[in-house]
């Protein structure tokens, strides 16, 4: 299947319209009004709506005019003097040019964003044949929404990056749901997201330390499922759990259904930072799809101490539902990864990976020996990678892999 399907599916274009009405229509209302009392000559009928007199109205939206093109204007010089320090959360180097605020309609701010990254890879196999290519590994478009109040929010991502895996309009939509916090410490989601699986299958591809997820992460989780998730987040403990519809990229109407719960333990979450942080986390994932009957367990330790951190991850599954598609193989993995922060741009990293992707074979595990440096120009909002990649593989000739990568975040 190519990655430009347009096979035609009843479900999947009237999923992808409902999404982009919920998604827009708030701001077309919202922009509506502004016009609407723009062109009302009535002063008290602009008074009643907004609070305002007609001449303080029209001031106001000049002013939202002026500063939006002012914004603009100075993105370039603001992108220059930018300075972001954490690399381990999201960030984008234009979020103030591209945020949006409304006084008034059920919106109170709408963010659009765009990540891109890209790599050139070199591979050589043991009979020294080489191989180079250009890869766009990733182009997303994100839609970020806060309602009024500010306790419930939307998110819709796009995902048009080129792809032979999936359907072109099974691939389109990735994140698309609607959230709210209402409750303390919570965070209730609906929709189409990528459920709590593991630690790195569960973990934000911009705040990525490798090129590529390790390969218990990319074959047994990295996939988003549609259902309703908790969030919650204390100083000692958090957890991720969540009901889901067995189906993945749109392909099916409820084949089954899925349990996803992670639960994170934080011993030293209340020392303020002087031990910095640890972490220890366990979960399973228990689902069935169509016959197929799926279990998977993990593990996770991470431990940060000023310019270092470091993390381990075990996951065993008997069946998954994961990256690499539904199976009923039995597959065990591990990795550990080793950083150091040379300098508040600079970071070495080391990683030992290894999978068994169908543990009823013998001689069948594959080893990843990945040595990499990151380059944070402005946080993960614009960083340059290399990776050197040693593949050890039972089943096939081992290779090497020259990996060089850009990270951009508008």
């Amino acid at each position: 299947m190519t990655a430009f399907n347009f096979a035609y599916n009843p479900m999947k274009k009237i999923l992808t319209a409902l999404l982009f009405i919920f998604v827009f229509a708030p701001c077309v209302y919202a922009i509506e009004e502004e016009i609407k009392l723009e062109e009302n000559p009535d002063g008290d009928f602009v008074q009643s709506v907004t609070g305002q007199t007609k001449e303080e109205f029209e001031q106001k939206l000049q002013a939202d005019k002026d500063t939006f093109l002012s914004n603009l204007k100075s993105a370039p010089q603001d992108v220059l003097k930018l300075q972001i320090e954490r690399t381990d959360v999201p960030s984008q180097l234009l979020k103030k040019q591209l945020m949006m605020k409304f006084d008034r309609g059920p919106l109170e701010s709408f963010h659009t964003w765009v990540a891109l990254q890209g790599n050139i890879t070199t591979q050589m196999n043991e009979n020294s044949d080489t191989d180079t290519r250009y890869n766009m590994a990733l182009i997303n478009i994100i839609f970020d929404g806060k309602f009024r109040g500010g306790k419930e929010g939307f998110r819709l991502m796009l995902d048009p990056t080129p792809t032979h895996v999936h359907g072109f309009l099974q691939q389109l939509v990735q994140d698309a749901y609607i959230e709210t916090n209402r409750i303390p410490h919570h965070n209730v989601l609906l929709g189409n997201s990528r459920p709590g699986v593991g630690y790195e299958g569960a973990q934000s591809p911009y705040t990525l330390p490798f090129v590529a997820r390790s390969q218990i992460s990319r074959n047994l989780a990295n996939v988003r499922k549609f259902g309703l998730r908790v969030r919650g987040d204390y100083s000692l403990v958090d957890y991720d759990f969540g009901g889901y519809s067995s189906d993945t990229f749109f392909r099916e109407f409820f084949p089954g259904f899925e349990f996803d719960g992670w639960v994170n333990v934080k011993p030293l979450g209340k020392t303020d930072g002087k031990w910095r942080k640890v972490v220890a986390g366990g979960g399973i994932v228990a689902g069935k799809r169509h016959s197929l009957d799926y279990f998977m367990t993990g593990a996770a330790l991470s431990y940060e101490y000023k310019k270092f951190w470091a993390r381990a991850e075990y996951a065993n599954s008997d069946g998954s539902n994961g990256g690499s598609g539904p199976t009923t193989n039995r597959a065990e993995g591990f990795y550990a990864t080793a950083a150091y922060h040379l300098t508040k741009k600079i970071e070495l990293l080391a990683r030992f990976d290894e999978f068994n992707p169908d543990k009823t074979k013998d001689h069948n595990n594959q080893r990843e020996y990945t040595a990499g440096v990151n380059y944070y120009l402005k946080g993960q909002a614009l960083k340059l990678i290399f990776n050197y990649v040693y593949c050890e593989n039972d089943a096939k000739p081992d290779s090497h892999k020259f990996i060089v990568g850009t990270q951009i975040v508008l």
